[in-house]
């Protein structure tokens, strides 16, 4: 069976399941969203893409920014980076301030909230002010993505920050652990800028190939990062990418994967793919409900696991 077919079975069987899940309504430029939408996208190593749904409909990646954001910090710092945040999983939700406090404002991984606020500050450092660290953040997706189109939606970056109360009280946090070097509400501002960039399953799915080919962009040819940190940051992904729902992600799916809770969640099959999903209703732990559900079916259909 082909991979069209594949993806059309997966598109019929969870439909049922579209009902059920909730989108993200604590960030309210996200609370109206349909969460009857459902879209996936794979890429093959020559480009060749199959897709299902609304793969060219537009949405906030949210978390899924973070991968992008420490690959690009981990080019700049290399193993430094680790003296500001560890890679263990959480095995609490994404944006808990008891550990953050417990493990003394030392980030437990770069996926959850204060994690990724730190590598902000981290890209703050290296390019001297805000507005540059999410320009270059942007930069960078568009080129691994190759569509210079992708920006951020404005209206959900102000509205992360009107209500970011949690998001800033783990900033100050780590800021009172001597772990926050910048402005906090200039490192948070950066932090949901490319939390609000948007992409379809197209452009998730073609960005995440290097990821997937020891961190060379088989399309292109370019190298955005060596075999070792690319090991790395699948490594991180597996473990750490859909929080304190990782272990049953990697049970149920079998892959190095990051959600958002704009309802994506992208996926590497080493040397072979990237897959991307949308569907905005989450579970409990804030992954796309139908998206985690439509990975474990084509896992189970293709055998394309890890393990």
């Amino acid at each position: 069976m082909g991979y069209q077919s594949i993806l059309n079975d997966i598109a019929k069987e969870i439909i049922p399941l579209l009902k059920e899940g909730k989108v993200a309504d604590y960030i309210p430029a996200l609370a109206n969203v349909d969460k009857y939408q459902f879209a996936m996208t794979l890429t093959l190593f020559d480009g060749t893409q199959f897709s299902v749904g609304l793969s060219d409909t537009l949405f906030s990646i949210q978390s899924i920014s973070k991968v992008f954001s420490f690959t690009l910090a981990l080019q700049t710092y290399g193993i430094k980076l680790y003296e500001r945040i560890g890679v263990e999983p959480s095995g609490n939700p994404f944006n808990s301030l008891v550990q953050l406090e417990y493990e003394h404002g030392k980030p437990r991984n770069p996926f959850i909230n204060a994690g990724a606020i730190n590598v902000s500050d981290a890209l703050v450092n290296h390019y001297k002010n805000p507005s540059d660290a999410y320009k270059e953040i942007e930069a960078f997706i568009r080129m691994i993505a190759d569509d210079k189109s992708i920006t951020y939606d404005e209206i959900v970056a102000s509205s992360e920050m009107t209500h970011g109360f949690r998001n800033l009280a783990l900033a100050n946090m780590m800021k009172s652990f001597n772990n926050l070097d910048n402005d906090v509400i200039e490192v948070v501002e950066v932090y949901f800028k490319q939390c609000s960039i948007e992409m379809n399953t197209k452009m998730l799915s073609r960005s995440m190939l290097f990821l997937a080919n020891h961190g060379v962009d088989p399309i292109s040819g370019q190298r955005y990062v060596t075999d070792s940190r690319a090991k790395r940051i699948n490594a991180v992904m597996l473990t750490c990418g859909h929080y304190d729902a990782s272990g049953d992600f990697a049970f149920n799916v079998g892959l190095p994967a990051k959600s958002g809770v704009g309802g994506g969640i992208v996926a590497i099959v080493p040397k072979i793919m990237s897959i991307a999903v949308f569907s905005p209703g989450l579970n409990a732990q804030g992954n796309s409900l139908v998206g985690t559900k439509a990975l474990e079916l084509f896992t189970d259909k293709t055998g394309l696991s890890i393990f």
